[in-house]
């Protein structure tokens, strides 16, 4: 019985009733039962969600990696669809992904990221075994970062310098199943992928583990494919690459004869432009040229490798020789899948032959040409028994007739044997002495004033500008050679005579600059750039009765750019006579190697 200050004694009794109690626990274990299976469903349905999201886009970058010529912009999409939803259902507003660089091993972003706008990622590099992300990604075990500012391993990495507070890290892992059985046969980490800050503050806890799983695995396989397909791009740029820095001309053609690749030098050949060749187009279609065409034509229908000469037109509508070889490429098994066919200029080889071959003829003629008047003369001489035939000046004559043959056979013999030593790379030395300027000249002019190339209406001289120095530093035996080749040149080529000048000024405080100027033939434009090359003399109706090799000059340039000076020519063109140029420095370095003549030429 109870008791109520107001109401005095009541009658109430309290009884326990086990049934009751039973009675409201089950209708509350009901209740948690239901509200979980709810949370379950919804965690379910959300799971669900995600993985077809994740297929979808699996299957996406799969189609688009099977498909010729992908584009890496395309993969970089996909990529940054599938780290969006990935931010948005672990409700994080940073996300990246983290691969391993094959050269150093460091884990540094790869693109795309998300959520680091205008940020520099580029000093995000971590060694695999330091940090947070080494540990993921050596352990292989999902890493939780609680808290940027009090975790220990968070501070061997840039987090706080990235704006990052939070984080969960889970490796991102390929595995490669046996056909047969399903079972796992290897697995491999590729990666670690990042989700940071927790939206309205929270943080990641186990149950975004169970989420992050699925994503991740779907992730991995797709920055697996990514990673492959990229090395496959860049192999096939670094050969792009390797193919257009060749000098000779490559096409690659398939067996239904479209061109798969021709490189610059190519596309130059035939007057492409880098865009020209893109696309499905055959040969037929790129190449204007029936002979070319006719040859590729045979090399693919018979499948069989070709070698032939063809003629083509450069730019300047100007005749080159190329020599067409052509290939079979073959697959593994064997089969024919295509064609190379490459494009080397023999041009300048070709134009070599025919100058050695009218350079023996040339110094054949030349040889003759005194030899015949030494044998003439002496044969003269020898018919005179007693004496009696020739008066003494006539037999002074003959004698000098005979002695300037000589020197001409000589000088003949000496220039081959100097190209000879220079092409050979045989040492030819310099000797570097102090060298009068000015008595050498005059030396010069003096024997040029006697030689047989000088007429009565030429007119022979120098001058020299009060700056240029009394010596210089030179080989004066070359520097003869150069001089008296240069001068009679001028005179040679003055058939009609006319004024030679030699005129000596300063090029700069340490180099003359040497003139030498007639009133002869001169040169056409054409001949201007082959100038000082070997074997080469002009062809024309005036030139071609004039005597000569076209090794004089050739040796000239190589004993100036010996003494460290250059040559050109000057021409308004035929009948405007010409000048030729070269520089000189006045002193040679002390300390500077004596090499060979044929290594400073070749260098």
């Amino acid at each position: 019985m109870l008791y109520c200050n107001a109401c005095g004694p009541t009658r109430a009794t309290l009884f326990y009733r086990p049934e009751k109690e039973a009675s409201l626990n089950a209708v509350a274990s009901e209740e948690s039962i239901e509200s979980l299976k709810a949370e379950l469903e919804r965690k379910n349905q959300r799971v669900a969600q995600l993985e077809k999201i994740n297929k979808d886009l699996n299957e996406k970058v799969q189609g688009a990696a099977a498909q010729p010529g992908i584009d890496l912009s395309e993969l970089e999409k996909t990529l940054t669809g599938m780290l969006t939803r990935t931010a948005m259902i672990l409700q994080g507003s940073k996300c990246l992904y983290l691969v391993q660089d094959p050269n150093t091993k460091e884990l540094f972003p790869g693109k795309p990221a998300i959520g680091f706008d205008d940020v520099d990622l580029s000093e995000l590099r971590i060694p695999p075994n330091i940090g947070l992300s080494g540990n993921c990604f050596t352990g292989g075990d999902p890493t939780f970062l609680y808290d940027v500012e009090t975790d220990a391993l968070a501070s061997q990495e840039i987090f706080a310098k990235l704006g990052i507070k939070n984080g969960l890290a889970f490796p991102l892992v390929v595995e490669k199943r046996d056909d047969d059985t399903n079972q796992v046969i290897e697995r491999r980490t590729v990666g670690v992928l990042w989700v940071f800050n927790k939206r309205m503050g929270g943080i990641f806890s186990d149950e975004d583990v169970f989420l992050f799983r699925t994503l991740a695995a779907r992730m991995a396989a797709v920055i697996n494919q990514a990673k492959f397909i990229s090395e496959i791009v860049e192999e096939k740029e670094q050969l792009h690459e390797m193919t257009d820095a060749l000098s000779a001309g490559l096409i690659m053609i398939g067996r239904n004869g479209r061109v798969l690749q021709m490189n610059a030098s190519a596309r130059r050949v035939f007057g492409l432009g880098p865009t020209d060749a893109l696309g499905a187009k055959t040969y037929e279609q790129l190449i204007q040229n029936e002979e070319v065409c006719a040859s590729l034509k045979q090399a693919i229908d018979d499948q069989a490798d070709i070698e032939v000469e063809v003629a083509l037109s450069d730019a300047e509508d100007a005749s080159r020789t190329f020599q067409l070889q052509s290939t079979m490429i073959r697959n593994e098994t064997g089969d024919v899948v295509g064609t190379a066919a490459i494009f080397n200029d023999i041009t300048e080889l070709k134009n070599l032959d025919k100058l050695k071959t009218a350079f023996v003829s040339t110094v054949s003629h030349e040889l003759r040409t005194p030899m015949t008047s030494i044998k003439g003369f002496v044969a003269t001489l020898l018919m005179d028994d007693d004496g009696t035939m020739f008066a003494n000046e006539e037999r002074v004559e003959f004698y000098g007739i005979i002695d300037r043959e000589c020197d001409r056979l000589r000088r003949l013999i000496d220039d081959l044997l100097n190209v000879s030593r220079i092409e050979s790379g045989a040492a030819m030395q310099l000797d570097f002495d102090k060298m009068d300027l000015r008595d050498t000249l005059k030396r010069v002019i003096q024997i040029d004033n006697g030689s047989t190339y000088k007429k009565e209406t030429h007119t022979l001289d120098f001058s020299i500008d009060e700056a240029v120095p009394a010596q210089i530093d030179a080989d004066a035996d070359k520097f003869e050679q150069i001089l008296h080749n240069v001068v009679g040149n001028a005179l040679k080529y003055s058939p009609d005579g006319g004024s030679v000048k030699v005129h000596v000024s300063m090029e700069n405080p340490d180099a003359l600059l040497f003139a030498v100027s007639d009133e002869g033939l001169g040169m056409t434009p054409e001949f201007l750039k082959k100038f000082g090359e070997r074997f080469a003399r002009a062809d024309n109706r005036d030139t071609r009765s004039i005597n000569g090799t076209g090794i004089g000059i050739f040796l000239v340039k190589t004993f100036i750019e010996a003494h460290g000076g250059r040559m050109w020519p000057d021409s308004a063109g035929l009948g405007k006579g010409t000048t030729i140029y070269f520089t000189m420095p006045t002193h040679q370095l002390e300390d500077a190697p004596q090499g060979s003549l044929a290594a400073s030429v070749a260098g």
